[in-house]
């Protein structure tokens, strides 16, 4: 059974033309690894057990019969429907993996060696294995199944995020899956690099737990270094301020000093005594020790006008500073409405706006060639039967 390539990516001119890429994730941060080769040129086939992938049904919202939770990660790539315990599907998958320059899994380990996952990778030696796993594997919470959520709690993030004072808040977003699934890419690509160096057969874990603890950042690295546990700030920045929103008329506006050059140009901008007069608030060390007055100064001054009259005065200071959308207003600002992100995808249920990937390749973003599939709709196409 030949691995033949899906017209639609024969001819892109993209960077992974020609790249095999098996899909047996499921949820979100593999199947997010795999839409990105997709996005980026390689044939992708998504292999689904008869059960389906779970996020098909986590609605609302859907779009037609699928949750746009699953339209959202499973671009750009065909989909087959396989049972790993019938030996004639494993034969047949075998085959797939056997000409598949990369694979994509969220197996537990315990789901690895019953499945025969294992044997899989070992028949093909030569392929680039991308291994999404709940953590880190031989520790004591590998084999246990992990969501966004908890490696959000579990990780530390969770314990940064919330207003002062309050409970641990997550990240409105799935954002533990997103970068678990982003460094899922980045090994997914290394491997396909040393393949093409001679060092072929190249395993990669993105583990869910040290993926997103790695999101931490300043937050983790000002703990290891000092021994301080980092404490929940709201829209505060641990180390700098004025970092966050401030009061205005009729709302908020975000307000990012990130250096002392930059507050500078807010006290000219802003052009007033309560500040002027304030010469020991010039240092963003003398600004953190006294961050509640500066916040308090700064919330009064910002009170007396609207927030769009503040966008016009801050337009040209130099300072850095930001509305504060919502998603509508995220995707209705120009820069988003009349550029090239968003465009239209196919799906079961008919065409819908999704946005296209982030990464331009010499000036132009890829389009999208194909939206998600019906469950098992290139199963007779791509296993024969």
């Amino acid at each position: 059974m030949a691995w033949e390539l899906d017209p639609l990516n024969v001819g892109t001119g993209l960077p992974l033309e020609g790249v095999r890429v098996l899909d047996f994730s499921r949820v979100l941060a593999g199947p997010l690894c795999a839409m990105i080769a997709g996005d980026l040129g390689a044939d992708v086939i998504k292999i689904e057990s008869p059960d389906g992938d779970p996020v098909r049904a986590l609605a609302p919202p859907s779009f037609g019969d699928d949750a746009t939770y699953y339209l959202a990660v499973n671009r750009h790539r065909r989909n087959v429907v396989a049972d790993l315990r019938s030996p004639e599907d494993y034969a047949r998958v075998a085959e797939l993996v056997a000409q598949a320059d990369a694979v994509v899994e969220n197996f537990l380990p315990s789901q690895v060696r019953s499945l025969g996952i294992d044997r899989l990778r070992q028949d093909n030696p030569d392929c680039v294995w991308i291994s999404i796993t709940p953590a880190a594997s031989g520790g004591p919470v590998a084999d246990q199944p992990a969501f966004d959520l908890l490696a959000q709690a579990r990780s530390g993030l969770m314990g940064v995020t919330g207003e002062p004072g309050g409970e641990p808040t997550k990240v409105g977003a799935p954002l533990a899956d997103v970068v678990t699934g982003l460094y899922g890419a980045i090994g997914l690509l290394t491997g396909l690099f040393a393949r093409l160096r001679g060092r072929p057969g190249r395993h990669f874990e993105a583990p869910l737990l040290e993926c997103t603890m790695s999101a931490l950042i300043n937050q983790a690295q000002g703990y290891l270094s000092t021994g301080v546990n980092p404490r929940r700030l709201g829209n505060d920045h641990p180390s700098i301020t004025p970092y966050g929103p401030v009061t205005t008329a009729d709302g908020l506006l975000l307000v990012a000093v990130g250096t002392d050059g930059q507050y500078a140009k807010l006290v000219r901008a802003l052009d007033d005594p309560a500040l002027t007069s304030r010469t020991d608030w010039a240092t963003n060390a003398a600004r953190v020790a006294s961050r509640a007055e500066l916040s308090g100064v700064l919330d009064e001054i910002f009170s007396a006008r609207p927030t769009d009259e503040w966008l016009e005065v801050l337009a040209t200071s130099g300072v850095p500073h930001a509305p504060i959308f919502d998603v509508q207003g995220a995707f209705s600002q120009a820069q988003v409405r009349d550029g090239d992100f968003l465009g239209v995808m196919s799906t079961p249920a008919g065409d819908t706006t999704a946005m296209r990937t982030p990464l331009r390749i010499d000036g132009v973003r890829p389009d999208i060639r194909r939206g998600p599939r019906r469950q098992g709709e290139d199963t007779a196409e791509v296993l024969g039967r």
